[in-house]
């Protein structure tokens, strides 16, 4: 117990020093002066280096080497499950290509942010394959001779492989088309929103929105990015969303979102804060709380109800007949280009693209000069539209700018986990909709935080949604709420 003690006492300032990073990350995105990349840069890779040196230390092989996990309560076993298992990892790589990467990354969101704006995706190829090539030589070293893509989903899925998602998303892919065929061909069609709704209005709604899904403010924050995110664990949970005058479901949609993450890291067990069982167990059981949070509470029909009194208060007459329109209008289905702004349809057809075209370049057999090419090309076969600019296609997302290669399919692998939730909260709470429908979701949110976010990392990333449904979770559970939904509202 003295090895157990001295190893979390250290593991607890690396957390801390962890979250410091995070929060540089975090200003970089919202409040940092535009002028001081360079410097960030420099600040994230000197922090990084030294918490990669911690990660690495010899003492932590020395701790781990005294300790019989077998005599520990639970807490402690999935706490050294988690300090090996990334002890692992970080001696594989080498510490000067940890800083570089660092460095490089900082200083590639700078320039893929100006290619977005300028539209040129020329600007950002270089800085991109210099990325590639660190990334592939990170996972060379992780993957020990195995598959180098499984080396990086492993980061963000832990025990996951790309064979099983990639036979998940086969599945998917076929009937999300067909019913965005049906959906768009049906004479049924929600109209748009057709209004100027004024930005500050949006804020002071969407920061009533997040209270009204349980978000603490006395713990968090909500600021503007230009790529919404999520940022922080335990007592500092902070997130972020953007305003656009003709649009406030992009603010709305996104905060909602973005509350999901947040009120998974504050709602996790605060016994476990700064421990490696003190955040999110992996990006898909985090996406299933952000994306059950905004689509199947958020855009139902219940608490879609509740939100258009609210937006009439707010915005006055705003061109919607009534509750029953502004449910078709909040999930209308258009072939839009930008992923954070897809209807539920077309939202995992955006990450199966992303997924097969990083899986070709981790690969190599996809160049970063052919990106644009092949994912126009993939993006016209699945939705049927051209893209016309740049910033539209493949350099609208930040993540291949800051090394996150197999982060996409989480994306997807957290609807599916959305779906299984779904069906077996709304089996264990069938009188759901009553407190929605008056902008009560403490039903929804209590169930999700006694059955999965409180738990934190306490178990592996499967287990907790097979515990919390109670069944093997698939992509059927998805599929059916989608082809029963949309059906509804589009008389298909």
């Amino acid at each position: 117990m003295i090895a157990y003690d001295e190893l979390m006492a250290f593991e607890r300032e690396t957390q801390a020093l962890a979250q410091i990073s995070g929060r540089l990350g975090w200003d970089q995105e919202t409040m940092m002066p535009r002028g001081a990349t360079e410097q960030r840069s420099e600040e994230i890779a000197a922090i990084s280096g030294v918490i990669h040196a911690r990660r690495t230390d010899a003492r932590v092989g020395d701790w781990l080497a005294a300790i019989d996990d077998s005599k520990l309560h639970a807490v402690g076993q999935a706490n050294m499950r988690h300090i090996r298992r990334a002890y692992r990892r970080t001696l594989r790589i080498p510490a000067d290509l940890a800083s570089e990467q660092a460095k490089l990354h900082s200083i590639a969101q700078g320039v893929w942010a100006e290619a977005r704006e300028a539209e040129d995706f020329s600007a950002f190829a270089p800085t991109l394959m210099q990325v590639l090539d660190m990334k592939r030589e990170e996972a060379a070293a992780l993957a020990d001779g195995g598959d180098l893509y499984d080396a990086l989903l492993d980061d963000y899925e832990p025990e996951a492989k790309a064979a099983d998602l990639e036979a998940m998303f086969g599945a998917l892919r076929p009937r999300l088309i067909a019913l965005r065929e049906r959906v768009l061909g049906a004479a049924n069609q929600p109209a748009a929103l057709d209004h100027q709704f004024g930005q500050q209005t949006q804020m002071k709604l969407t920061r009533e929105l997040a209270r009204t899904f349980g978000y603490d403010f006395a713990h968090g924050r909500v600021d503007k990015a230009v790529h919404p995110f999520s940022s922080g664990s335990g007592q500092d949970v902070r997130i972020t969303t953007r305003t656009t005058p003709r649009d406030p479901f992009n603010c709305f949609y996104s905060t909602i979102h973005e509350v999901g993450h947040g009120c998974y890291e504050q709602n996790i067990d605060s016994a476990y804060l700064l421990t490696p069982l003190g955040q999110g167990v992996s990006m898909g059981v985090h996406e299933s709380q952000s994306r059950i949070y905004e689509n199947q509470i958020g855009r139902g029909q219940a608490f879609t109800g509740w939100l258009y009194e609210q937006m009439k208060e707010a915005f006055g007459d705003f061109g919607v007949a009534d509750a029953q329109a502004f449910y078709g209008t909040v999930n209308r289905v258009n072939s839009g280009y930008i992923r954070t702004e897809a209807d539920e349809i077309h939202y995992n057809l955006h990450v199966l693209l992303r997924f097969d075209l990083e899986r070709a370049m981790i690969a190599g057999d996809l160049s970063v000069t052919d990106l644009p090419d092949a994912w126009n090309q993939r993006f016209e076969a699945d939705f049927g539209v051209a893209v016309d600019k740049p910033s539209n296609g493949c350099l609208q997302d930040v993540h291949w700018s800051v090394g996150l290669f197999g982060y996409f399919p989480t994306y997807t692998l957290g609807n599916v986990y959305a779906g299984c939730l779904n069906k077996a909260m709304r089996a264990a709470t069938p009188d759901l909709d009553t407190g929605l429908a008056v902008g009560d979701t403490s039903a929804a949110t209590g169930w999700l935080r006694e059955n999965v976010q409180q738990h934190g990392g306490l178990f592996k990333p499967r287990e907790v949604i097979e515990k919390a449904c109670g069944f093997v979770p698939s992509e059927a559970p998805l599929l059916e709420y989608l082809e029963a939904k949309f059906g509804a509202i589009y008389k298909i």
